[in-house]
């Protein structure tokens, strides 16, 4: 159990480092109130500390957190780190120094002193790093320990007094000594009504071990108004006659007699009209107890009458969900203020995650005065950036073009319409189209070697006819008195000059390319040019040409001038379609592949264009590509970064120091003061230095052509204030406050000017460069009367929110933070207009609409658009929000009202009130209705003429809003799924619901969870579940060829242990998982085969760099972790194969076993079977020791672990060692993106056959596979060596013996007699696995991927563990094993019995037999082998008590 106060500061940490350890300074000493407090009211202290930095709605929201545990895995993860260094003995805190520990703060100055010489520890991407200077030079000290503690803060004070001091980085870990385990929540259980038709209950009596869930709120609901709790305090000695009043009354109000088909055909609109007709607050509740316990609410509904005005209305509304949003009757959606929540994908942890986020918005949006229905539309607003590929306009007259494909000559035979796109072609065929739809434009200097380089390749697409304008922009020396005899740029490009206007471009490009044929290592010389130009044109003037006065110098400088203003990076640089290349693609040897990639990307554009009518024939191609929204003016990658800083201008408690309101004045420009402006921007500099007053004046230089833009300008002085220091910006600020906005636009940039500032300097004063008509009484007496108060709270500002140095530049554009600048780093007046451009285009313009709507002018409706869109566009992106229109909610939608002038959340359910769906959604509504005011719309999308029962379980979701206390204020046991009133005549199977990364198994219960018949239990049925590993999945590729390395291996451990679990990756998308816990872990490749072929290349969704070589993965919260892994192959192994070589033997499911093992691996039998339920167990045992009995050679037994009961996983340890075999316990995941069985058994069948090469170690070269129900006769050791003639695997076919069940064998007719021809159809009751050859053959991916198209159709694959690969025989071979190997009473005749080798006790579907009944009657030496089971089982139990 992870205590609450960790937890508590790992949500506040959230909202950034600064207050997480603002939080654990106010907390530092509070467990002191652990013991004196009750539970109770030491959890309100926690949030009421907490209160401090939160808002009453995040409050709730932290209460919630704590409920759910959500922080606990990451309050673990830090508990893992510290065991993996390993922790000091007896210490409930300590330091950690570059590897050294210290239990005191004594033995610290020790172990610093020697610390620079030993490598730094790693720095996990969540470690809490306490704000110094933290310089990189500095000996870091890891703290371990419990916040909140004595020795916590004696270790707090001294490391943050020297971190603050700058003496080094403190870091702190959770640390907790002795941790507990805790009960979780956040997911669902069912108990699903089983099938009786062949009754498969064991009927050996369950003792109950004193049930571990307490019962003893067991009474408290109330049954047709009888409360049984107080009536059981009141007489206590009537308890028994009270027991048998309540199951009366219990049974008689749930009939679960069986309905007929016409009786269930309204079901589902019944149960709407009895939600929407009762009482408003109750009508969530109800809709949670009609689908929660719908088997035994069935018959009561189908007495209530339709109202037809609410059937009319849904059939109108669906009919328009139809249309919008594609929802058909009986689907179900759930929308948080338009956000799509898939409850396939998501669970309460990200439902919370995604509720915080939008808290933030509304919340700010609510701080700022917006309400009603603007709020709605601001939030529908498409804010964010474009995308990271931004183009430059390439419609630029430097730019020579050397071809055109729309007017040469070269091109004129091939079609023009665009409809020519859509034409169909070969994958990878570049479509002759004569429009300029790619354009590739080089920016080269003639002087730099690589550039000719570059020409080559154009001159290769050139000389293909490939459809690519080439366009070039030479880059050379600007300066008037340099001629073509000084510099051999400007000779080159005079010479160009030359030829184009007495020839043409095309031999002007023909020259460019002779030129370029340059020696290796040569460089382009004047002499170079002048020789090829003699040689080429002996008649050319070369004086006139490349002399002081030529006429052939036209345009020279256009192309530096562009390039500059283009912000692009070093030399040469290429743009596709405007976009520039990264300089790794400018590789020349890259180059071509880039650019053959990026036409067949930008064809799929044009298609896209072509084929949703946004591009037609009439339209200037080039045109339509430069009006695109990625399109800017200018590269700044400081502009133009998706990783993006903003401030929060939102008065939220806590965020500004409250002399910011009003402490900046705006300068307007020319524009009228009542404008609204839809960018503001604030120069923070110190103005009195020159670097200052250029930002200044680039940004004012831009404003005289932009009317979008208003300026403010804050002072970040770089010494002290003084009147003299603060001359230029007081006589600013002094006409910001006194002057109309033309005047001072005027007299600021006069006032800057450096001419100015030495006159200023020699003497002159300021109201000496006043500009005609300002005021200048109303100026002077201002600018002499200004305090230095108002900069002081400028300079804190840029200290304590801005986090600038002293004299540091910035610049914040709505919001968004640019800078510090470096000294030396300018924002041009080309900057400020692409950060005008950027900033209206991504969002301003749009919230600017707004806000003019909402009938505000002037600065007041300017400050609101900054404020708005700082908020907007710092919050995290998330898909685009849809508006739920529906056509009339009179009759069939369910509305809760939100509280008044509060912020609400916007929510609309979805629901078909009976559906699997709603028994998760309508308790999840009632939870959030507790903990957030929301607006909810429920609308019933029932589905008509229903012909079976939709829902055939009992349901509960473990969530509540609030950590919950007992009557005495101690911590309650967590929370539980309870189950009353169940009725007791259906046989019930329990199923676990949880989070996709769970992976959970049921640790005590006495009871068989797989048969819970109510009947035969007295008491409570208790069971308890663990939450065992957290999932760790991903994708691998190999780089050189994209397909997934099939086969190749993955580890997972820790330092002190780095083999502790290990994985394979299979060729469906390239998927592996891996099983772990809260913590870090490393990922390698195993050592082996897999290193020796492979390598890391690249990772994305780990904690490590990308180019690092071990991977580091932190695991540390509920949500599924997904790790993208990019493998490479070394040189000298391009052609080995990883699945022909098996070795090492550790199993994938954490155990390994010794290295002899391998040498023995051809005498083990590997025996595979499932089991669920106390009968099939029971079964098992006897199959095991049927085996164990006709074999000399050592078995290891293999059990899938998801099913096995706590009971048999008890007991198999002592079966194995009285037996003598081994067993290993496998489980894998059913993989996200492989279609789900919701069925037990069904899930159960695809365990059997869809996962046989992950499953098993590759050491395990063969494995059998017998059911649990199956009597074994004969040695094993004989199938297994058994020739399977090349087959993957083999299976007996079906008997055709026994005559009088022909009309049964469902094989013979319809699509199996087709689909098999001469085949057989074969039986999964026993079949034997060549693992090498199933493999190598890739049949695991094969059958997943037939399965995956099947499944999909509810009506096929009806027993998939064996239609599946009969399906498949085609693909992937079947060996048909002789007939003795499987006999079965139901199919076989009695003349073949006594030839089997193993007898299956398979279901008949003609006499429905009991299979306890069966296995008496059929097989002779059953009852022997059962009651030896049953007494030693016995002897096991009594040792047990005697211990």
């Amino acid at each position: 159990m992870t205590p609450l106060l960790l937890e508590t500061s790992e949500f506040i940490g959230e909202d950034g480092e600064e207050k997480f350890w603002q939080f654990v300074d106010t907390v530092k000493e509070l467990t002191v109130y652990k013991n004196g407090e009750s539970v109770r009211s030491y959890y309100n202290l926690i949030t009421k500390k907490a209160g401090q930095f939160l808002t009453d709605l995040q409050v709730r929201l932290l209460k919630l957190a704590l409920s759910l545990r959500v922080y606990s895995p990451a309050v673990h993860a830090f508990q893992q780190i510290a065991s993996d260094e390993p922790p000091p003995e007896a210490c409930s805190a300590f330091i950690s120094v570059h590897g050294q520990h210290a239990c005191s703060t004594k033995d610290m100055k020790k172990l610093l002193k020697a610390a620079v010489g030993r490598p730094k520890p790693y720095l996990y991407k969540n470690d809490h790093k306490f704000p110094g200077v933290n310089s990189t030079d500095l000996p870091v000290v890891v703290l371990y320990a419990e916040i909140g503690t004595k020795k916590f803060n004696t270790f707090h004070k001294l490391l943050s007094e020297r971190a603050g001091e700058g003496k080094l980085i403190y870091v702190l870990r959770h640390f907790v000594s002795k941790p507990k385990k805790m009960h979780l929540s956040g997911y669902g259980v069912e108990l699903a009504i089983k099938s009786t038709e062949y009754k498969a209950v064991d009927d050996t009596q369950v003792k109950d071990s004193k049930s571990a869930m307490n019962s003893e709120d067991d009474y408290e609901d109330e049954v047709q108004g009888f409360l049984f709790g107080q009536l059981k305090k009141s007489h206590p000695e009537l308890q028994d006659q009270l027991d048998d009043l309540k199951k009366h009354l219990t049974e008689s109000t749930n009939d679960m007699a069986p309905l007929k088909v016409w009786e269930m055909q309204d079901l589902s609109f019944q149960a709407a009209d009895r939600i929407l007709s009762a009482p408003k607050f109750d009508s969530l509740k109800l809709m949670r107890e009609l689908s929660q316990n719908f088997p035994s609410k069935a018959r009561s509904l189908t007495r209530v009458a339709v109202n037809r005005e609410m059937r009319k209305e849904i059939e109108e509304n669906q009919k328009r969900l139809g249309e919008t949003m594609g929802l058909h009757p009986g689907d179900a959606g759930l929308f948080i203020n338009g956000l799509h929540i898939d409850l396939d994908v998501h669970n309460p942890f990200s439902i919370l995650d995604i509720i915080r986020a939008e808290a933030k918005v509304l919340e700010g949006l609510h701080h700022l005065g917006i309400k009603g229905e603007h709020v709605g539309k601001l939030l529908r607003l498409p804010v964010g950036p474009v995308e990271d590929n931004y183009a430059l306009d390439i419609r630029h007259s430097a730019i020579m073009w050397i071809n055109d494909i729309e007017s040469d000559p070269t091109y004129k035979t091939w079609p023009s319409s665009l409809q020519e796109l859509l034409r169909a072609t070969f994958p990878g065929v570049i479509r002759q189209i004569r429009r300029n739809f790619f354009n590739l434009v080089l920016f080269l200097d003639p002087i730099q070697e690589d550039s000719f380089e570059l020409v080559k390749l154009a001159e290769l697409f050139y000389k293909h006819k490939i459809p690519l304008r080439i366009g070039f922009v030479f880059v050379v020396n600007t300066d008037d008195k340099v001629d073509g005899f000084l510099d051999p740029g400007v000779a080159f490009y005079r010479v160009l000059n030359y030829v184009i206007e007495e020839y043409d471009v095309s031999q002007a490009f023909m020259s460019m390319i002779l030129v370029s044929r340059l020696d290796v290592g040569e460089t382009l010389s004047v002499e170079t040019v002048t020789a090829f130009l003699k040689r080429k044109f002996p008649k050319a003037n070369a004086g006139k040409i490349l002399g002081l006065d030529s006429e052939y110098d036209d345009k020279r400088k256009a192309g530096g001038v562009f390039y500059r203003k283009t912000g692009l990076g070093p030399l040469p640089v290429a743009l596709f379609n405007g976009v520039p290349l990264g300089s790794e693609e400018m590789d020349p040897d890259e180059l071509e592949t880039v650019l053959l990639q990026r036409i067949m990307d930008a064809t799929n554009f044009f298609q896209r264009g072509v084929f949703m009518g946004h591009i037609s024939d009439g339209v200037d191609v080039l045109d339509f590509l430069m009006e695109q929204p990625n399109v800017v003016p200018r590269i700044n990658p400081l502009i133009l970064s998706s990783s993006r800083n903003y401030l929060t201008l939102t008065a939220s408690p806590g965020t500004f120091p409250p002399y910011f309101q009003g402490f900046i004045k705006y300068c307007h420009g020319t524009a009228d003061e009542e404008w609204v402006y839809g960018v503001t921007t604030w120069i923070i500099a110190d103005i009195e230095k020159a670097s200052g007053r250029r930002l200044l004046l680039s940004c004012l230089k831009h404003m005289r052509s932009s009317s979008g833009l208003r300026l403010g300008v804050v002072n970040n002085p770089s010494g002290k204030l003084t009147m003299e220091s603060t001359l230029l910006y007081r006589a600013l600020w002094a006409s910001l406050l006194t002057q109309k906005s033309k005047e001072t636009f005027g007299f600021i940039q006069k006032l800057l000017k450096e001419e100015n500032i030495r006159l200023l300097h020699q003497g002159t004063k300021i109201k000496d460069l006043l500009v005609p008509g300002m005021d200048q009484d109303a100026f002077e007496k201002k600018h002499n009367t200004l305090e230095l108060d108002f900069l002081r709270s400028q300079q804190l500002f840029c200290q304590e929110v801005l986090k600038l140095r002293a004299g540091q530049r910035a610049v914040v554009s709505n919001g968004r933070i640019l800078g510090p600048f470096e000294e030396d780093e300018e924002l041009s007046t080309e900057d400020f207009h692409l950060l005008e451009k950027i900033t209206l285009s991504t969002s301003a313009e749009k919230i600017r609409g707004r806000v003019k709507q909402m009938g505000l002018k002037g600065d007041k409706a300017s400050d609101l658009v900054m404020k708005v869109d700082a908020l907007l566009t710092s919050a995290p992106k998330q898909e685009a929000r849809k508006d739920v229109k529906l056509a009339k909610d009179k009759h069939s939608v369910l509305h809760l009202t939100p509280r008044e002038d509060e912020v609400f959340f916007d929510v609309v359910a979805i629901v078909d009130p009976l559906s699997r769906e709603t028994q998760k959604l309508s308790h999840l509504l009632i939870v959030l209705a507790q903990v957030v005011n929301m607006r909810l719309q429920v609308f019933m999308n029932c589905r008509a003429k229903l012909s079976e029962m939709p829902l055939k379980s009992f349901y509960r979701y473990v969530l509540e809003p609030d950590v919950t206390f007992l009557g005495n204020d101690t911590l309650s046991s967590g929370p539980v799924a309870r189950f009353t009133d169940i009725p007791e005549s259906p046989l019930l199977t329990l199923n676990m619901i949880t989070p996709e990364s769970w992976m959970v198994e049921a640790v005590r219960s006495p009871y068989d969870l797989d048969n819970i018949h109510l009947q035969e239990v007295s008491g409570v049925v208790a069971a308890e579940y663990e939450l065992e590993y957290l999932l760790l999945e991903g994708h691998c590729f190999d780089l050189s060829t994209g397909q997934p390395p099939r086969g190749l291996q993955f580890t997972l451990g820790m330092s002190q242990d780095p083999l502790m679990q290990d994985t394979i990756v299979m060729a469906n998308l390239g998927y592996f998982q891996l099983k772990a816990n809260p913590g870090a872990w490393i990922l390698r490749l195993r050592k082996g085969r897999s290193e020796e072929i492979y390598q890391i290349f690249a990772h994305d969704g780990t904690d490590s760099p990308a180019d690092a070589a071990d991977v580091i993965v932190v695991l540390n919260s509920f949500h599924s972790k997904i790790i993208k892994v990019r493998v490479s192959r070394y040189m000298l192994m391009y052609k080995e194969q990883l699945h022909n070589f098996y070795v090492g033997t550790c199993s994938f499911t954490g155990g390994s076993s010794s290295e002899d093992e391998d040498k023995k691996k051809e005498d083990v039998l590997n025996i595979f079977s499932v089991a669920s339920g106390h009968l099939y167990e029971r079964f098992l045992r006897i199959m095991m020791l049927s085996i164990l009995q006709h074999t000399q050679t050592p078995v290891k037994f293999w059990f899938l672990k998801n099913y096995l009961s706590p009971s048999f996983k008890e007991t198999i340890p002592h079966m194995a060692q009285a037996y003598g075999f081994q067993y290993e316990l496998v489980q894998y995941k059913w993989p996200r993106w492989l279609h789900q069985q919701t069925e037990k058994q069904r899930i159960i069948w695809g365990y059997k056959i869809l996962f046989l090469d992950v499953l098993f170690p590759l050491a395990v070269d063969k494995i059998i596979f017998v059911d649990a129900d199956q009597i074994v006769r004969a040695d094993l050791k004989e199938l297994r060596d058994l020739d399977l003639e090349g087959a993957p695997y083999g299976y007996t076919p079906f008997c055709d013996s026994r005559k009088e069940m022909e009309g049964y064998r469902f094989w013979k007719t319809g699509y199996w007699a087709t689909h098999l021809g001469h085949r057989k159809y074969h039986i999964s009751a026993l079949y034997v696995v060549d693992l090498k050859k199933f493999r190598k053959i890739a049949a695991g991916d094969r059958l997943r991927g037939q399965y995956q198209a099947l499944s999909q159709d509810p009506n096929s694959l009806s027993n998939l563990d064996q239609d599946l690969p009969n399906n498949m025989i085609h693909q992937v071979a079947i060996k048909s094993l002789p007939q003795e190997w499987l006999w079965c009473e139901t199919w076989c005749d009695d003349g073949s019995k006594k030839t089997a080798k193993t007898i299956d006790l398979c279901n008949n579907p003609k006499t429905k037999e009991p299979k306890l009944e069966a296995a008496v009657r059929i097989v002779s030496e059953w009852s022997r082998y059962d009651s030896e089971i049953k007494q030693f089982l016995r002897r096991v139990q009594d040792q047990k008590l005697c211990t």
